[in-house]
């Protein structure tokens, strides 16, 4: 997981160019009777942005008064400069990156997380890490660049891992595959596919479920937004909440046409999976979303997450990372699975 890292002087350019801009949509929007907002998610158009899709694809927005662009994202793309630059009204991030907005008091506001699950798994061959994740100490696992700074520390302290486990993660399937030794990180929706594809059922062990409690899928935007048009807000989380439980309890075609429109490489049989593997997980309705409705957000757990970071040596302590989330447009049971 890579770490947005922005320089105050060049945050402060960004607010001082593009701020005004990030309300200009909304304006627009109220001379054509529904307010427009954009929202850019964190990577190519695939089954985790379906609810957002969905709510597109089945007039949910247009329903609560609002035209919404749902715009994909990529690898290179900086989600963090486009919101504070004002080129994004809500963007898609997660809970570890918009602490390090704290480091330099950089203007940013969770809203929601429509995910109570992170997605990302340690994923094994059957032989080595059949048991559990302490079974995985002082075994190889591939691990890329930036899970070296987040989880990778998180389990050094939880499991007893070391630094000299680490091989390189490229993000490529094939040193895995071939290395029956192996264990490597990845999504739950999507490299457990990919290795079943290629002959190989992997063993699959779910961070979430184990106790790294990151909130993956954090809607961000700035306070500006939040307290000047906080209806609007409102009707974004409601209705994209909505969203999320038609694509996962009803029929997902409508999103799916669309996300393959945007994303020409995604296939209906990995759409499926990932819906599947969501579903059984409790990635979107499980956690606190089962009482509290999708896209819930706690404060309790904000902090417990930044105290296990801090513990765990990936984040200093003393950052006021209170002061990037408020509670005030979830918990209210729009959406229940």
């Amino acid at each position: 997981m890579k770490t947005d890292r922005l320089s105050r002087r060049r945050v402060v350019g960004l607010v001082a160019v593009g701020g005004a801009a990030a309300l200009a949509p909304l304006r627009r929007g109220r001379a054509q009777s529904l307010d427009r907002i954009s929202y850019q998610t964190n990577w190519r158009a695939q089954a985790e942005h379906g609810g957002f899709y969905q709510a597109v694809a089945t007039g949910l927005y247009k329903e609560h008064g609002l035209e919404v662009e749902v715009r994909q994202g990529g690898p290179q793309l900086d989600v963090n400069a486009l919101l504070l630059a004002g080129r994004a009204d809500v963007v898609e991030t997660d809970a570890f990156r918009v602490f390090n907005f704290a480091r330099d008091n950089i203007p940013g506001l969770a809203i929601s997380s429509m995910f109570q699950k992170d997605l990302r798994a340690l994923l094994s061959h059957p032989n080595v890490g059949n048991d559990s994740l302490a079974a995985l100490k002082g075994k190889p696992i591939l691990i890329g660049a930036a899970g070296r700074t987040s989880f990778w520390q998180w389990l050094k302290v939880k499991y007893g891992y070391s630094d000299d486990q680490i091989r390189p993660y490229t993000f490529n399937l094939a040193p895995f595959l071939a290395d029956k030794n192996l264990s490597q990180q990845g999504f739950v929706t999507s490299e457990p596919f990919a290795m079943r594809q290629a002959g190989v059922d992997p063993v699959v062990h779910l961070l979430a479920d184990h106790g790294f409690h990151n909130y993956p899928s954090v809607q961000l935007c700035l306070p500006k937004l939040a307290a000047e048009k906080a209806d609007v807000v409102q009707r974004f989380v409601d209705a994209s909440a909505k969203g999320w439980k038609s694509y996962l309890t009803g029929d997902p075609s409508p999103a799916n046409a669309l996300i393959k429109r945007d994303n020409p490489d995604m296939t209906d049989e990995k759409i499926a999976y990932s819906i599947a593997t969501m579903n059984k997980a409790g990635i979107v309705g499980g956690g606190d979303a089962a009482t509290l409705g999708i896209g819930a957000i706690t404060a309790e757990r904000w902090m417990a997450f930044y105290k296990d970071m801090v513990e765990c040596g990936a984040l200093p302590a003393g950052w006021a990372v209170d002061k990037l989330l408020t509670t005030q447009f979830v918990n209210k049971k729009v959406a229940i699975l």
